[in-house]
């Protein structure tokens, strides 16, 4: 007989309305494989997509569902149970994970759920000093942050361009970050100044006093100037935004610096970067277990900290969602399971 498990499941892709708190199959561990029960789970800007058929994206790219499918990647929890050929991690071990991205992009991650199984190379042990709510926070954002700025951590094509990527040297040298009060902005901006950057943090002035205390040296508020009329003679631009106007950045950047896309899609200044003699970069983040157990360290000693906008239950998947579509996010939204 199944063993059954709470989740959150969709059923037909659409608003928050779709998702769904309901019975599922419990997951069994295969080899190679670690069943986790989950503690936390958080929402990540994939989630909103997949959840919405990725309707911005051409009919051609857009998923074909097998539903009923359960959203999310990143969780925090506890072993419960391993496969064969998994030495690593026992029963009883506090893990947290961004489990198979993007491997399961178009048909989710199962991470909202009582139960997920994942890879045992996508799990890192859970820093001791933070809880499973920061932990579960955590993978998604940092792993982006850390692939972008410290080490890109494998060999797998690009989506986005025909190079790899490569992170450029930070210590000594001015970054700008463009959305610095969101999950992958605010780690960003504590991942460059741990890099020994001097770090611009752009943002909301709601933002001002907490990216000031995880490390910003300057603080340009969106609201009342214009970044790029602001900042001048930048090092390195990430961009955590995306959407139009990327290319507005490049005028604040030195000869020989470079503007990193977090999200590409519309860019349409490579020629006028060349021009300038700019590189511009982007990679699709992946599941890294032995990069996530590098980043823990920091989070575990506080060197990183992980903002919290708002924690939800489980069952309230729904509302979840709802906060995150209506935007002006601090840090992030997270699901506790119970």
């Amino acid at each position: 007989m199944t063993e059954m498990m709470k989740a959150v499941r969709l059923h037909e892709f659409g608003g928050p309305e779709v998702l769904c708190y309901e019975e599922a199959p419990r997951p069994l561990p295969g080899a190679g494989e670690v069943l986790v029960r989950v503690h936390a789970a958080s929402l990540n800007p994939p989630d909103l997509y997949l959840r919405d058929g990725y309707r911005a994206l051409p009919p051609e790219w857009r998923p074909i569902p097998s539903f009923p499918l359960i959203l999310g990647t990143d969780i925090s929890g506890v072993v419960a149970a391993v496969g064969e050929n998994v030495s690593e991690f026992s029963p009883g071990d506090e893990v947290f994970s961004m489990v198979r991205f993007p491997h399961d992009l178009m048909t989710g991650s199962n991470a909202y759920a009582e139960y997920v199984k994942a890879p045992a190379s996508d799990l890192a042990m859970k820093p001791a000093g933070i809880d499973h709510i920061q932990a579960a926070a955590a993978p998604m954002s940092l792993l982006t942050a850390w692939q972008f700025l410290v080490e890109l951590g494998h060999d797998a094509p690009n989506p986005f361009q025909d190079f790899d990527h490569a992170p450029m040297t930070l210590k000594g040298k001015t970054v700008l970050v463009n959305g610095a009060g969101g999950g992958v902005g605010h780690l960003a901006v504590q991942v460059a100044k741990w890099k020994g950057a001097r770090v611009i943090a752009v943002a909301s002035g709601k933002n001002e006093a907490v990216l000031r205390d995880l490390g910003a040296d300057a603080f340009i508020d969106y609201t009342s100037h214009a970044a790029e009329s602001v900042a001048q003679d930048v090092d390195l631009v990430i961009d955590a935004v995306g959407g139009s106007d990327m290319e507005r950045f490049l005028t604040v950047i030195k000869k020989g610096g470079a503007l990193y896309l977090v999200n590409p899609l519309g860019f349409s200044g490579r020629e006028e970067a060349g021009r300038r003699g700019i590189t511009v970069s982007t990679t699709q983040v992946r599941s890294n277990g032995a990069q996530l157990a590098k980043a823990g360290g920091l989070l575990d000693d506080g060197t990183i900290r992980v903002g919290i906008d708002s924690v939800f239950p489980l069952s309230e998947a729904s509302a979840a969602h709802e906060r995150a579509t209506k935007g002006g996010i601090q840090g992030k939204i997270v699901l506790t399971v119970k």
